[in-house]
């Protein structure tokens, strides 16, 4: 997968007169299409749209917060907001966002081959998020949801709120991403160009393979716990409810069960996002590929032994929360091989701070601080003080938030020549990186605090210790600076798919069959001619560098005037 660095005159070439954008252009032939290209943009629609829910839930939740009385909403309206957030973010949002999106749109393409394993299977899956997603949001019209995304018994068997169209629709939702994974896995396994052997697999390619393994192992079981909360709910069977002869606990088991590996489900893809930026603008072959692979693997297996540190308080005995413990230490190991990796790599190579290597970089800043946090979480000691506080918000949000989204946005700059045969501004990218980070900061690293100080997690009011307050307004005014930092990117980028200027097929002086060998943006197809694969993925040579940077200059600032 060699190629040699493209010069400013290539970078100025027309983007090809036939591809996959312009080979229909009919409303129709987007609803029904089985190129996987396509149906990577459908996804692509889809997610920022629920991402744009869940993000004005969350601004109405921490404006709410800046007041230790509140301020417009009534506690009941606040529970239904609040369920609203977490619902749209992790089940419409960060569980497919890299997957659906960018995991749809490059794995054949990266692999040499011209689709997904099962085409009409995909658009299947499409379908079927889409109707998970809508009645989601139709329960939300018709009186929403207050029990929060974890939907807990006995409060969700009880609630008289619209939970039960809600699990329907998550539980479709559900076997959404199951398709998917059989794709995935599919694909990978069967249609890898010749000469692609897995060791020659680009490790963004690794990443959703081991992605993949924890979505058919672990959806099916909540899917089937959650519809068992439906099923109690309709017909009062006892199964969760102990006034039934249920056992909440037991949904805890089996919620966690999958619900600690979704976290490895949003957070796997990133980690390949990242391993192909920061090879790319480092100028460096990947240091350790096999240990980053390998590790991948191991959490993915890893992840499914450890669900049990989230009940730590829930009558477990000491030895089986010391197990649980343990096992949980040991799985930050394979976490730490990647970032000491990606830290080699860029050791003495030639950075380049271009907007996909700053998102990368604020990735690795905080995922590192959402994987120590969760340390003391993993301690039984820190955590039985720890658990039901803001301490908790603020962990899952940097690991799953600042890691995930930090990896999306990084994925979606680098390939977004590739998807749309478009430039973007270099200089609005970068403010908009730097906006994100500082932004993301100044919300959650507060609630560290405050969590500490011992303030519960999903309260409304807080009056009783208005020392809290000024936690919260701080927190507030961070996500506000965030709001404006995913805002940008909409913005730029919107006017980029259609004013940008036009790329070439590799801007970025790139590695692998996606850069090398299609077009930008790709033809239906993908390849012109059948590829062959005889060399190893990331042989960067940093004499190249000089290159990259003259086009890297060259194609900055376009909004700003530069050209």
């Amino acid at each position: 997968m060699s190629a040699t660095l493209i010069d400013n005159a290539t970078a100025e070439q027309p983007r090809n007169d036939r591809n996959y954008l312009n080979a229909d252009h009919t409303l129709k032939s987007w609803l029904l299409t089985v190129d996987h290209k396509r149906i990577g943009i459908l996804y692509l629609i889809a997610v920022t749209i629920f991402f744009f829910i869940g993000a004005v839930a969350a601004a109405m939740i921490r404006y709410e917060l800046t007041s230790p009385h509140g301020i417009l909403l009534s506690s009941e309206v606040y529970n239904k907001t609040f369920s609203a957030h977490g619902i749209y973010m992790v089940f419409q949002f960060l569980v497919v966002a890299i997957p659906a999106v960018l995991g749809n749109f490059l794995i054949p393409l990266m692999i040499g081959a011209r689709d997904m394993a099962f085409p009409r299977l995909n658009l299947l899956s499409w379908y079927m998020f889409m109707t998970g997603g809508l009645l989601i949001t139709l329960s939300f019209i018709l009186g929403g949801v207050d029990a929060g995304w974890t939907f807990y018994v006995p409060l969700s068997t009880l609630s008289e709120t619209q939970i039960s169209l809600c699990l329907v629709g998550i539980f479709i939702t559900g076997f959404s991403s199951i398709f998917t994974a059989v794709n995935f896995i599919a694909t990978i396994h069967k249609m890898r160009a010749p000469g692609m052997t897995w060791y020659r697999l680009p490790l963004y390619i690794w990443s959703h393979y081991s992605t993949a393994i924890v979505i058919l192992l672990g959806t099916p079981v909540v899917a089937i716990t959650l519809f068992l909360v439906v099923v109690e709910r309709g017909f009062g069977f006892g199964i969760f409810s102990p006034e039934l002869g249920g056992d909440p606990v037991l949904f805890q088991h089996l919620f966690w069960f999958y619900s600690h590996p979704a976290v490895y489900i949003m957070i796997l893809p990133a980690f390949g996002v990242i391993s192909e930026i920061i090879t790319c603008f480092s100028r460096r072959p990947i240091f350790g590929y096999r240990f980053i692979a390998y590790s991948s693997v191991a959490i993915a297996f890893l992840g499914f032994l450890v669900w049990g540190h989230h009940m730590f308080l829930s009558s477990q005995s000491v030895l089986q929360g010391l197990i649980f413990s343990i096992i949980t230490w040991i799985l930050a190991v394979p976490s730490a091989i990647k970032v000491f990796n990606w830290t080699t790599t860029m050791y003495k190579g030639s950075i380049h701070f271009s907007t996909p290597m700053l998102y990368a970089l604020g990735f690795m800043g905080l995922f590192l601080i959402g994987g120590l946090t969760g340390l003391h979480l993993a301690s039984i000691d820190t955590d039985v003080h720890l658990t039901g506080t803001y301490f908790i918000v603020a962990h899952f949000h940097y690991v799953m938030v600042g890691g995930t989204i930090m990896g999306y946005l990084g994925g979606i700059h680098f390939w977004f020549p590739k998807m749309f045969g478009r430039t973007y501004s270099e200089m609005w990218g970068r403010i908009s990186a730097m906006i994100v980070f500082v932004g993301f900061n100044l919300t959650f690293f507060p609630q560290f605090i405050v969590g500490y100080l011992g303030m519960p997690r999903r309260y409304h009011y807080y009056y009783f210790a208005p020392e809290w307050q000024f936690y919260h307004i701080l927190s507030t005014a961070g996500s506000t600076v965030l709001g404006i930092g995913f805002l940008l990117p909409g913005i730029y980028l919107t006017y980029a798919i259609f004013k940008g200027k036009k790329a070439g097929p590799n801007p970025w002086g790139a590695k692998g069959l996606e850069w090398e060998q299609a077009g930008s943006p790709p033809i239906t197809e993908n390849f012109e001619k059948p590829v062959l694969v005889l060399e190893d993925p990331y042989n960067y040579n940093p004499e190249e560098d000089s290159k990259m940077y003259e086009h890297e200059v060259e194609s900055a600032d376009m909004l700003g005037g530069r050209k």
